[in-house]
């Protein structure tokens, strides 16, 4: 049976790791998360089989996290699914902490057969409570700043970082002493001690992100969940667990990383806290001049002589459920001998990989997407940038202003373009607080109105003629 487990454990691994490597593909993508997802059902089916579990709470447990499951996928939409990938990292970390403490619960109860807990899984058993809590308090606070239920607005006070270092030499002193002498009464108490720590923790340690900054925290806090499984892992001693946790934990590293280059900012800075707190206002340089509307047909016809178009969508597209148009404006362009394009910045939208997922949601070719670091080098050549609720990820004053708090962040060199057609409600600053400049640049036109009702104008008018 031991064979047959471990044999099975092995084959789940591999699914999972097949299936990480094809997320890293839209072409794939959906394939990858299928395949994971098979090789997660074979470990539960196992796991289950092997530990003789009750399972009428089994089958309980599987009809309402179907349930869930389905009403989630059926009911949120699109703008909503940070806030919902937010909501699983924390519930993750929870189970973590939750696994590791019953673990715990369980060995004082059984403290006559075995009288000593190891060392190592005393410090394991303190790692998953320390990391699942955070994870899951800091979920809630990504959770309620992404869904507007508290402040988008980085929180901060003074001595705030005196504040997290003491929190958390707090937490390594209760772990010292807990991890020294686990089975004493003293040991349950600085357990409590350690939980409402880690509480505390996550929330002091994300109030101080903005809301521009949450596509790095989400895949930070993923991270987390996935360190906290895999030292559950070690504390139940599950192989799969530890392997599973593991690769989720280093995977969220590396995009966190890759968020970071994004927005230009140190990972050191997104652990240590006090991400995105910095003041937005900016001296306001090159965002000066004479603003120029464009009417839908003045738009028409700029894109109906265009040769190139390159569509930059942002949160607003995602707001305004604009992709399906957009779509079919691309489709019209492609029909009028116009070559079409998308390009996608790392940290446009809420959370890693959104705009990706919207114009896969909407069928955009795979083949159309394009990063940031493959548009820049040819945007001088592009006849019409169409920027679609995009803000931040496009403002010059990354490349041009010192005093912006954005400087240095990595854009989408849209003012580069001959045209640029800005879809936007209003003259409203993006995340950072600051006025555009691209919006006054004597190449710009500013298509105010709806996304999603303005493309449709524009779509009609393409059919019209």
């Amino acid at each position: 049976m031991s064979l047959f487990i471990n044999f099975s454990y092995i084959i789940s691994a591999i699914l999972f790791i097949f299936g990480l490597k094809m997320l890293g593909s839209p072409a794939t993508a959906r394939r990858g998360n299928q395949l994971s997802a098979l090789g997660m059902l074979l470990a539960i089916v196992v796991t289950l089989l092997n530990a003789g579990l009750d399972y009428k709470w089994i089958i309980l447990g599987i009809l309402v996290g179907s349930a869930i499951g389905v009403y989630a996928a059926v009911k949120v939409e699109m703008t909503a699914m940070p806030e919902m990938v937010a909501l699983f990292n924390g519930f993750g970390g929870l189970a973590s902490l939750f696994l590791a403490w019953a673990e715990y619960h369980q060995f004082l109860m059984d403290k006559a057969e075995l009288p000593e807990m190891p060392t190592f899984i005393a410090i394991v058993t303190f790692l998953s409570v320390l990391i699942g809590g955070v994870t899951f308090s800091g979920s809630m606070v990504a959770f309620g700043k992404l869904s507007g239920k508290i402040t988008q607005k980085a929180v901060v006070f003074t001595g705030q970082h005196l504040v997290n270092g003491a929190i958390l030499a707090a937490a390594l002193l209760a772990a010292a002493v807990f991890c020294a002498n686990p089975g004493s009464g003293f040991g349950y108490f600085l357990f409590i001690v350690i939980v409402l720590i880690s509480l505390g923790f996550g929330v002091t340690s994300t109030i101080p992100i903005g809301g521009a900054d949450m596509p790095v925290v989400i895949s930070l806090l993923n991270s987390y969940s996935g360190l906290a499984a895999c030292a559950a892992g070690f504390v139940i001693s599950n192989k799969l667990l530890i392997v599973a946790g593991a690769l989720v934990g280093a995977s969220g590293i590396i995009l966190t990383k890759i968020m970071c280059k994004a927005m230009n900012r140190s990972l050191a800075n997104v652990l240590f806290s006090g991400f995105g707190s910095t003041t937005a206002k900016s001296s306001g340089q090159g965002a000066q001049g004479e603003v120029r509307p464009a009417s839908t047909e003045d738009v028409y016809y700029i894109l109906e002589a265009a040769d190139s178009v390159v569509f930059v969508p942002g949160y607003g597209l995602a707001v305004a459920q604009a992709q399906h148009v957009v779509r079919e404006l691309g489709e019209l362009l492609e029909k009028n001998d116009t070559e079409v394009s998308y390009a996608i910045h790392p940290v446009a939208g809420r959370m890693p990989g959104h705009m990706n997922v919207l114009l896969a949601e909407a069928n955009v070719p795979y083949d159309q997407l394009v990063e940031m670091d493959d548009i820049n080098p040819r945007m001088d050549s592009v006849d019409v940038c169409v920027v679609i609720g995009a803000n931040d990820v496009v403002n010059p004053a990354a490349l041009n202003d010192k005093s912006s708090p954005i400087y240095g962040m990595p854009i989408i060199e849209t003012h580069r373009a001959r045209t640029v057609i800005v879809l936007k409600r209003s003259m409203n600053p993006g995340f950072a607080g600051i006025e555009n400049a691209l919006f006054f640049g004597d190449n710009t036109r500013m298509y105010f109105g709806d996304a999603k009702e303005s493309i449709q104008a524009l779509v009609a008018q393409f059919k019209n003629n």
